[in-house]
């Protein structure tokens, strides 16, 4: 593709003392597309996103925002670029309603000087505009936020980045703690953005969440990258595979089978026929 990646990350590497938490990633991000970036618990995902919206500064490689060479201070150096990022708290305060945190920090005043306050008449309007642009009809703007579910509250949060004019979105975790309805509402709402332009980042590390909203797929494992592909360029299955560690899962099966406990053996022949399904591609999807 030759179109400039709003974001990208040539060999991207951070230590923290010793510990290597990320070692030579490099990926893109471009507008109107989704990259997801997999990886089970410690493979570095945390730290590729802190690194991506400013709060870590990678120790080797290079980071471009627009082609150009970036060095965030603070994330809000990255929020000036148009880079917001939602993390798993969501940043929310559960008491507050819903139109007051989504203006958190950013309150639209009318009047001057000693006589400047809240327009709390705009700031109602503007975020149930804000809401229904993007297709999310919160019942009433005045509920707490902690009223709403897991994927209501996923949505006021990415709708609130893109009112403030996101067009890099990093999204932490956002489908991990939620059901398969509400999972499947936020998934809705990322190809919304998709489609209005956006670059998206959604960091997961459920595949199943991640194919079919994907166009690009970085694959982390213990900080280092094991591919990063087009959608084209991998099926559900392999990525499945990458993800469950189907090689590993071979050998601690036949670990498991050596020995004497007859429960534990029949457990290492369970795990042995998911590691050969995984590599067959025959696992049921659903």
């Amino acid at each position: 593709m030759t179109e400039q990646p709003l974001l990208e990350a040539r060999d991207v590497t951070k230590y923290f003392g010793n510990v290597i938490a990320l070692h030579g990633i490099s990926t893109a991000v471009r507008a109107g597309e989704v990259t997801c970036v997999l990886g089970d618990n410690g493979a570095g995902k945390s730290t590729l996103i802190k690194t991506l919206s400013g709060v870590h500064r990678p120790d080797k490689g290079e980071y471009l925002v627009d082609g150009e060479p970036a060095r965030f201070a603070s994330p809000r150096d990255a929020l000036d670029r148009g880079i917001a990022t939602v993390y798993q708290d969501l940043a929310m305060i559960p008491l507050m309603s819903v139109w007051r945190n989504f203006f958190l920090g950013s309150e639209p005043t009318r009047g001057w000087g000693p006589f400047r306050r809240f327009d709390v008449v705009a700031a109602k309007q503007t975020c149930r505009e804000s809401l229904l642009a993007m297709g999310i009809d919160i019942r009433d703007p005045d509920q707490p936020v902690g009223t709403l579910s897991g994927g209501e509250r996923q949505s006021v949060a990415i709708a609130r980045a893109v009112h403030f004019g996101a067009r890099v979105l990093i999204l932490d975790e956002p489908t991990s703690a939620l059901g398969v309805k509400q999972a499947g509402m936020v998934l809705r709402y990322i190809v919304q953005a998709r489609d209005r332009g956006l670059g998206v980042v959604f960091i997961t590390h459920n595949p199943h969440h991640a194919y079919p909203v994907g166009d690009r797929f970085l694959v982390l494992n213990r900080g280092r990258s094991l591919g990063d592909f087009g959608k084209g360029e991998i099926s559900r299955e392999e990525l499945t595979r990458m993800m469950a560690g189907g090689a590993e899962l071979e050998q601690l099966s036949h670990e498991l089978e050596r020995g004497a406990d007859s429960e534990v053996a029949a457990v290492g022949r369970d795990l042995g026929d998911t590691a050969q399904q995984l590599g067959s591609g025959s696992v049921p999807m659903d």
